[in-house]
């Protein structure tokens, strides 16, 4: 079976380095243990892993290690932001086109009574639509009681931006809790948690940092103090009924998943390596190429074209999108097609009731890969 044209980064990234792959094996043979939770040199070893990685990604977005906290995932890192910061009263803003992680656990919070949110403009629908429009419908839209403002830094369905550094000083103007949902952009563009004024980043390992499904990071800025989600044991006051007070113990109940960290920590090298405006510069070269390409095809609609960077969304208005995702699959060519996730993003984008299939780009991603899904789609459509 030939290598399949993998174009499904925004999913989670695929294949993984060989620094990755090395990095995971060698943490099962030679640190094996429970870190913090053994008194013994593989424990050891484990807990010397995941302080490099700790250190590693607090230099990569600007805070300090002790405020890296490590999580099952994004979502688990937006659970415990959101559920952790919110009180009984709180108002919210997201933004249009935020991904399920955040809009379902504030729609769950809404519907119970517990909050109300409120939804304000991104990039995503309208290119005229820059930071001082996003901020001024924010401060349109803010109650007294707005406690916090989370937004996607990037869309998992377009590559529309939002102005993180606008919206931190926004929120630091009006007493509110800024928190940001890095999915999609941890890897692929700058972002600094102090610089920012970012109190909660939440990302995944095993998309733009290439590391291993099962892990991901909250990060927090200097004064942000959290409810926990999970409480139980992790190696310090093991007498105590009473969860440690100072992170990262605070919210790191139960055991770390090493092996990931240890990839996430070779996966950041990489990135490192590579460099964030290399990545970034490459993944808009390949969004031009990709939307392009699209447009030599009768009745294929690129969405929020304007939009330039690892993601593209096009759907086609005579094939359900289910059905030539399915048909790529056919072809060796690995998207994803539906709603992705994302019911906020659709909603403000006007998709068909078919939905749409979004190509998403890697490091690796190259010139030829796009060049196989135009031949694929030439012999599907026309």
């Amino acid at each position: 079976m030939s290598t399949p044209i993998y174009l499904d980064h925004a999913a989670t990234s695929w294949p993984k380095p060989a620094s990755v792959q090395r990095a995971v094996y060698e943490c099962m043979c030679h640190a094996g243990g429970n870190p913090g939770h053994g008194s013994h040199a593989l424990s050891d070893a484990a807990a010397q892993i995941v302080f490099d990685c700790r250190c590693a990604l607090a230099q990569a977005f600007g805070a300090r290690p002790e405020r890296v906290i490590f999580t099952g995932s994004t979502t688990h890192a937006l659970n415990l932001a959101i559920h952790g910061a919110l009180k009984k009263g709180d108002h919210v803003l997201c933004s249009d086109m935020e991904h399920n992680a955040v809009y379902r656990p504030l729609y769950a919070l809404q519907k119970r009574g517990e909050i109300e949110f409120d939804t304000i403009l991104s990039p995503a629908a309208d290119p005229h639509v820059g930071a001082a429009r996003i901020i001024t419908d924010a401060a349109a839209k803010k109650k007294p009681n707005t406690r916090m403002l989370v937004c996607s830094h990037v869309s998992n369905i377009v590559s529309s931006v939002m102005p993180l550094s606008a919206l931190g000083a926004f929120c630091k103007r009006h007493g509110m809790l800024f928190c940001v949902d890095a999915a999609q952009s941890a890897g692929h563009l700058p972002i600094h948690v102090k610089d920012m004024q970012i109190d909660m980043l939440c990302l995944p390992a095993h998309k733009g940092l290439y590391g291993l499904q099962g892990c991901g990071a909250l990060i927090l800025g200097e004064s942000v103090e959290l409810t926990p989600l999970i409480e139980g044991g992790n190696g310090v006051l093991s007498l105590s009924g009473e969860m440690p007070e100072l992170p990262p113990e605070r919210y790191e109940a139960g055991t770390l998943p090493t092996p990931a960290i240890a990839g996430l920590l070779a996966g950041i090298g990489e990135v490192n390596a590579r460099g964030i405006s290399t990545i970034a510069a490459k993944d808009r070269h390949l969004y031009d190429r990709a939307r392009d390409m699209l447009a030599r095809f009768e009745g294929v609609r690129v969405l929020a074209p304007h939009c330039r960077g690892s993601v593209l969304l096009f759907y086609h208005d005579r094939m359900p999108s289910d059905a030539l995702g399915a048909e790529l699959n056919r072809h060796g060519i690995c998207v994803r097609a539906g709603f992705h996730c994302a019911a906020l993003g659709h909603r403000t984008l006007g998709t068909p009731d078919a939905g749409a299939v979004r190509i998403s780009f890697g490091m690796d991603t190259c010139p030829s890969d796009l060049d196989a899904l135009y031949g694929a789609l030439k012999d599907i459509l026309l």
